[in-house]
């Protein structure tokens, strides 16, 4: 593993980490472990398999399962629309509303758009270098369940597609899971899930807020980052995030050895320390590729799922908020589990999870399962890609063909890419190979982009060199 580890250092200090923690099991046992740097570089404390990270959305296959143990116990059917359980959830088209079940929430599949809801719900100081420039600054905060249904009612959101048809990763949905599962169990979402998944599983520090951890000290620090020339300037904050109505979507916090327990759940078919928490049969709805996520992925039950990762399954999932840069993977075959927890985000730990199982089976470090050849490209089809595509997240990429090169930029920065399908491409981002999908019109006009798992409208295009508006179509 030394040759990871020497990759993994370089990758670390090239977005300037404070500190990160690398760990793989077997059937739950860690049999290797690395740490770097500090989980408080000020005081120069170490990390440890016992200190606190935040999870971000790793929580969300916790809310899965909470969801299916309510399954298991007939208080919850997956089929039965969310306004069954959350009769003042609304959107403008209301007829639509009825068409959305509990599984499309789980499987990201509801036709929800990219909203701005978790900017608005989160609790937290901001400097006046992470303003969000999007934000509507003197918007009331969303502090409650009703406050977020009423939030993306008032929004009049039109769905990206019918429910059930596209992928388009939703954090609003999971944050409402949470309200379903404290509707159907008479528990608030966080004791639910502390009491019937958390404790019979023993894992000892995993909980929503740091109050939460008393006395324990083994804690990270929380770092941000001012971007500036020539690199970012790192700094210490003292509060963690939270919002308390989408706790369910992303809050949990928790240590590299919980993790690894953790994970038993779904290698054992279920059981942990002896304790059965998910029937087998919850175990492999969980794991099982309901969803297209994009043009390489699906998505079960708060995981991705790649079929076929070097012959093998590989189940994961990401996390990354302030201070949070997280990931977790899983090849049930083996029985191996592995994570990479650390404490700034916007670091490509999933570049750091390929360099990891790339490591522990033997293969060059810069294998790639995907095996492609470049897709040549029509330029009377790249054209009808021009344009600009935004979401309510904050995302924002443009498109343009400048002399018969197809060019894309996000967030105004220009990104190699290689088409590998027809309206397919990937970009390198960041370290991190993305896959790319144009989303077509019945007339042939690309209407939005599928980019880090979520649907993002055009709502601009270009025409004899001058950028107009148009009607986004739903």
């Amino acid at each position: 593993m030394r040759e990871f580890e020497i990759r993994a250092q370089h990758l670390l200090e090239k977005y300037q980490v404070p500190g990160s923690i690398v760990a793989i099991a077997q059937n739950g046992k860690i049999m290797y472990e690395k740490v770097f740097g500090y989980r408080n570089i000020e005081k120069l404390e170490p990390v440890n398999r016992h200190t606190v990270f935040g999870l971000a959305s790793l929580t969300k296959s916790f809310t899965c399962a909470a969801l299916m143990q309510l399954v298991e116990k007939g208080k919850l059917d997956l089929n039965t629309p969310v306004i069954t359980y959350l009769p003042h959830f609304s959107i403008k088209n209301n007829s639509d509303v009825n068409k959305i079940t509990v599984f499309h929430f789980m499987t990201h599949s509801s036709g929800l758009p990219p909203l701005p809801s978790l900017d608005y719900a989160m609790r937290r100081k901001r400097n006046d270098e992470t303003k969000v420039d999007y934000l509507e600054q003197e918007a009331k905060q969303l502090t409650t369940y009703d406050e977020l249904m009423r939030f993306i009612s008032e929004s009049e959101v039109e769905l990206v597609d019918q429910p059930g048809k596209l992928f388009s990763y939703s954090n609003d949905a999971y944050g409402l899971l949470g309200a379903i599962i404290e509707h159907v169990s008479g528990m608030s979402y966080e004791q639910y899930v502390l009491e019937y998944i958390i404790k019979p599983s023993g894992m000892e520090h995993t909980n929503f807020t740091i109050e939460d951890y008393k006395e324990y000290e083994n804690i990270t620090a929380c770092y941000e980052y001012i971007e500036k020339e020539p690199q970012n300037e790192i700094y210490v904050v003292t509060d963690w995030w939270d919002a308390p109505p989408m706790r369910a979507t992303g809050f949990l916090k928790s240590t590299v050895h919980d993790m690894m327990t953790y994970t038993s759940i779904f290698l054992k078919k279920g059981v942990v320390n002896g304790t059965r928490i998910l029937s087998e049969a919850s175990v492999n709805l969980m794991l099982h590729p309901h969803m297209k996520k994009n043009a390489l992925h699906y998505y079960g039950f708060g995981f991705t799922i790649t079929p076929d990762y070097f012959g093998k399954t590989l189940i994961d999932h990401g996390g990354s908020l302030q201070s949070i840069s997280a990931k977790l993977a899983m090849i049930p075959e083996d029985g191996i589990s592995a994570i990479i927890l650390s404490n700034l985000s916007d670091f490509p730990a999933s570049r750091m999870m390929e360099l990891c199982l790339n490591a522990h089976y033997k293969r060059d470090l810069n294998a790639h399962y995907l095996a492609y050849e470049k897709y040549d490209v029509k330029s009377s089809t790249l054209v009808v890609y021009e344009g600009k595509y935004q979401s309510g997240e904050g995302m924002d990429i443009v498109i343009e063909i400048l002399h018969d090169s197809f060019i894309f930029r996000y967030k105004g920065k220009e990104y190699p890419t290689t088409f590998i399908r027809e309206h397919i491409f990937l970009a390198l981002i960041d370290d991190v190979t993305e896959p790319v999908e144009m989303i077509m019109d019945k007339d042939g006009t690309a209407k939005a982009i599928s980019i880090f798992h979520r649907i993002v409208p055009k709502v601009q295009f270009k025409r004899d060199d001058h950028i107009a508006s148009i009607e986004t179509e739903s």
